[in-house]
């Protein structure tokens, strides 16, 4: 989520989405309500040095699937897999030979938001 994204969400008289640093619960609402065929997921991570957390939870159907689902600095990963990789497998990720779903996508391709959305990765900013 960008800083622009996250401004332009509607978030007044509302709080935070639980686990979340950066999703109000006006993003949550689109979110629930967002048409389409399958689910949607929003994660979030911080990582530095190896260390940090993630949260994530899925939606369709007008309702939460999933979540939310957290991971503290210094907890342990579940059996289960990180919330993350939770998420990507209810959205039909596999992870196949990758370590989990989380490398099986790509996601660790890029360590900040804006570098996905640069246009040197296709993305209009």
């Amino acid at each position: 989520m960008t800083d622009a994204l996250f401004d332009a969400v509607p978030a007044a008289g509302t709080v935070g989405l639980d686990g979340f640093s950066k999703a109000s619960a006006g993003f949550a609402r689109l979110l629930t309500a967002c048409p389409g065929s399958g689910p949607l997921a929003y994660v979030e991570a911080e990582y530095f040095g190896g260390a940090g957390t993630q949260t994530a939870q899925v939606w369709g159907g007008g309702k939460t699937l999933l979540g939310p689902l957290s991971l503290a600095e210094g907890e342990p990963s579940p059996t289960t897999g990180t919330p993350i990789s939770q998420a990507l497998r209810r959205l039909g990720a596999a992870k196949g030979s990758c370590v989990d779903e989380f490398e099986a996508v790509g996601l660790g391709r890029h360590r900040d938001t804006d570098d996905w959305l640069s246009p040197a990765n296709g993305a209009q900013a």
